[in-house]
């Protein structure tokens, strides 16, 4: 279960060595804004190492290259892959040709690497007005997307408008982002929270994320992460109601009844979805029926 991405500067070895134990879901090794361009290649080769002599067992591994509008894709490419990350992060994602250049030379090296195709997966990274508004076709353009992911930093500064706290300035294109990425059939993720002294704005911030239907969230700092992780989990709860509801449904069946209703409320599809997703959720962080 990812509910939590973690950016790691690539040219700081004392944390991305770390990464396993920071606690979040996936680390993202950050190859291009954390990086300046004369250290570069010194990065790339450093996440490349690390990748190669560090198991990140705990976590999912994410490598955000540079655009394809640089010199240094390629390279990054080129010297991560053989690690097999998890995921590429591809940013400046605009429309769906950029997904499918990387796809194409991705496709190309892995068979070089004698790789099963589809081996390592994408995560576009859309921060521009344009990215916004080909969301859809981004998220469909390659069966090597996972997961659409809001730059909300960039995208204000194509939009010409003020970055806030409230955020206020980005709900058309948070909105759109997940409407795109569930109707293409992917996960989708929001933006971080940038200001990592803010203890109850983070957590007032992930919650409204998380009410229009992100699958999780970024951040660039630690501090972020339990309250991340505690707000995109199920509570004990929300899964005792789910068992409930998928109890209900069962006894439903076995007395022939074509409705029922649980605590006053009739149970319909929607209702059915909404528990077995929660019970997903809880099964993937080991938490049993038994444990409530």
């Amino acid at each position: 279960m990812r509910r939590s991405m973690l950016f790691l500067p690539g040219n700081a070895p004392k944390m991305i060595i770390n990464g396993n134990y920071l606690g979040s879901d996936a680390v993202i090794f950050d190859l291009e804004d954390a990086v300046a361009p004369d250290q570069k290649d010194a990065a790339r080769l450093l996440v490349r190492n690390v990748l190669q002599d560090i198991e990140f067992d705990r976590v999912e591994t994410i490598v955000r290259i540079n655009s394809i509008d640089t010199p240094y894709w390629m390279a990054d490419i080129n010297a991560i892959l053989p690690q097999k990350p998890d995921i590429i992060m591809l940013p400046k994602t605009s429309c769906a040709a950029d997904v499918q250049t990387v796809d194409a030379y991705l496709s190309q090296e892995e068979a070089k690497l004698g790789m099963q195709n589809n081996t390592v997966l994408l995560m576009p990274l859309i921060e521009t007005a344009l990215g916004v508004e080909n969301a859809f076709q981004i998220a469909s353009a390659s069966d090597r997307v996972t997961a659409l992911f809001l730059g909300a930093e960039d995208l204000t500064a194509d939009l010409r408008c003020k970055r806030t706290k409230e955020g206020r300035e980005i709900d058309y294109a948070r909105s759109r982002m997940v409407v795109a990425a569930r109707a293409a059939g992917v996960e989708v993720y929001d933006t971080p929270f940038t200001d990592v002294n803010d203890d109850e704005g983070i957590v007032t911030d992930a919650a409204y994320a998380k009410s229009l239907g992100f699958t999780g969230k970024a951040s660039i700092s630690p501090r972020h992460i339990e309250a991340i992780n505690t707000v995109f989990s199920p509570t004990k709860a929300e899964i005792a109601y789910a068992y409930e509801v998928l109890e209900a449904i069962a006894l439903a069946k076995e007395q022939g009844k074509g409705a029922i209703a649980l605590r006053g409320k009739m149970i319909d599809a929607p209702i059915v979805n909404r528990a077995k997703q929660t019970i997903a959720a809880a099964e993937a962080l080991g938490i049993r029926k038994e444990d409530l």
